[in-house]
């Protein structure tokens, strides 16, 4: 009976599950990668993999549970993602577990706590271009909470910099008011805190253009534009002939509503034909021969 036992455990431990290696935390730019070796059981489907994490707060609060990593339940791939996970300053303790059907393996816990600010920075990716007397310094791929130190300076000056701390998320960065004619070199440097900075980029120099010579020449410009404007309008003009000017030159004909040749009626009343109605004058010396004989007709 007790070799029989024996035997059973050895034939579950030659066929248990063997729990994923060379478990390591990948952190550049405070972005967090959980990366282990791939299993090669001998199993009839594949390998899905769990992650899971404990904090300062579940040790302190929650008994000491583990918290499943959301993105990272019973993936194929050999890599979980934990930068948002791990949204403290505080110590970290990882593990990662294999399954085979619905045969798991152990846990494999990171080797010691990981803590986000061991994250390595890398020197920044700027450009730097003269906009009119300024300059604009532009930063690519800032970790969120990080802060640009950006240094400033005039050749032949750099131990004099003007120094400029600006947030990830107000880049670019504009430096006005600068010395028309002169050349100024920039480098650029992350920061998380005071402990944590990446090394400083090679210096950039630009130089700052002279404008004093652009209004003179942009009005020099202007003027002689205007001027062989009017010299091709006159020209045109001079040497129009004249049935080329009737061709582009045309009139358009007024509308009828616009026309002079109106034949316009008005309608009179019978009041107003009354008083228009033809008078006619008689001679004074007529006139008293003419009531004679209204007055003879009258007495008869």
């Amino acid at each position: 009976m007790m070799m029989m036992m024996i035997l059973l455990d050895l034939t579950n431990y030659v066929w248990m599950l063997p729990s994923p290696s060379s478990v390591s935390m990948e952190s550049v730019d405070m972005r967090h990668t959980l990366r282990w070796l791939p299993l090669q059981p001998h199993c009839n489907s594949t390998v899905l993999y769990s992650v899971q994490f404990q904090g300062e707060f579940e040790l302190m609060f929650l008994n000491g549970s583990w918290v499943d990593a959301p993105e990272c339940q019973k993936i194929r791939h050999t890599h979980c993602d934990l930068t948002f996970d791990l949204g403290s300053d505080s110590d970290y303790n990882l593990r990662v577990q294999g399954q085979c059907s619905s045969q798991p393996s152990p846990w494999t816990q990171l080797s010691r706590p990981f803590n986000r600010r061991k994250t390595v920075l890398t020197v920044p990716k700027m450009s730097v271009k003269a906009v009119g007397d300024a300059l604009q310094v532009s930063v690519e791929k800032l970790p969120h909470t990080a802060v640009v130190k950006v240094m400033v300076w005039k050749k032949g000056e750099e131990l004099q910099p003007d120094v400029y701390m600006t947030p990830a998320e107000q880049m670019p960065l504009l430096v006005a008011a600068l010395q028309e004619g002169a050349e100024y070199c920039v480098r650029a440097q992350t920061v998380l805190d005071a402990q944590l900075h990446s090394s400083s980029s090679d210096p950039l120099c630009v130089f700052i253009t002279d404008s004093t010579w652009k209004q003179p020449i942009t009005v020099a410009v202007t003027v002689i534009i205007m001027a062989g404007l009017l010299f091709a309008v006159f020209w045109s003009i001079i040497h129009c002939r004249p049935d080329a000017c009737q061709t582009y030159f045309q009139k358009e004909p007024l509308p009828h509503s616009l026309r002079s040749n109106w034949d316009v009626q008005i309608p009179s009343s019978v009041e107003e034909e009354e008083l228009c109605k033809q008078i006619h004058v008689v001679p004074a010396h007529l006139e008293d021969q003419s009531t004679e004989l209204n007055i003879v007709d009258f007495v008869e």
